[in-house]
């Protein structure tokens, strides 16, 4: 990185120290300022909003507070924190979630570490980043159309379904009335071609359009 230039400063977390360390260890070798790492969500939140930094790359799995639920409350408390999300999963699911949340990197775990320096580089600049091996999943033609079944409303609607809530109890969650609740079931069940919602939750997790 030009020296003209301020090093991007980077949270990370991943419940795994020796991958902490080598995470550290490569980015700060490439310019990357390393304000804060933690072993659990929790943590790694409470430094985001303390540092606020330009991009924290997070694991998508952690105890205490999972990298997709970080993110999300990232993105409404520390909107100007990237989220990069790392992770040894390449579910699509978890990709259009992290879409939907606004986050602009996904990195693979089996990845070169390096390209974890052109992913915090690239969503820091304001680009979004998205592993090689996942941008090949979803440039296939199925994907695509997978990609477009659904509303991000629509999944998140079918995702709290999934998660056993009710019509009135995902409208507190979402700020939503219940009956816009049941018309993006409707809308939902016929783009699926279910017969019901619970056909349609199966239908959504069975293409991989929520997890």
């Amino acid at each position: 990185m030009p020296s003209d230039h301020p090093a991007i400063r980077c949270v990370i977390a991943d419940d795994h120290p020796p991958i902490l360390d080598a995470i550290a260890r490569v980015l700060e070798s490439h310019g990357i300022r390393i304000v804060g790492s933690a072993g659990n969500g929790l943590d790694a939140l409470e430094l985001i909003q303390r540092e606020r930094p330009e991009v924290a790359l997070v694991d998508v799995r952690m105890p205490g507070l999972s990298g997709m639920e970080l993110a999300r409350r990232a993105a409404t408390e520390c909107p100007g924190t990237a989220i990069c999300l790392y992770t040894g999963h390449s579910e699509r699911a978890v990709l259009l979630e992290a879409a939907d949340i606004g986050v602009r990197g996904f990195v693979l775990k089996e990845a070169p570490l390096v390209d974890l320096v052109r992913a915090i580089e690239t969503v820091a600049g304001g680009g979004t980043y998205v592993d090689p091996v996942l941008a090949g999943i979803l440039t296939s033609v199925d994907a695509m159309k997978k990609l477009t079944v659904l509303t991000p409303r629509e999944r998140e609607v079918l995702r709290l379904l999934a998660d056993g809530m009710r019509n009135e109890d995902i409208g507190r969650e979402l700020h939503i009335s219940p009956d816009t609740v049941r018309a993006h079931v409707r809308k939902a069940m016929e783009r699926l071609d279910a017969d019901t919602r619970t056909a349609a939750v199966a239908a959504a997790l069975r293409q991989q359009l929520i997890s």
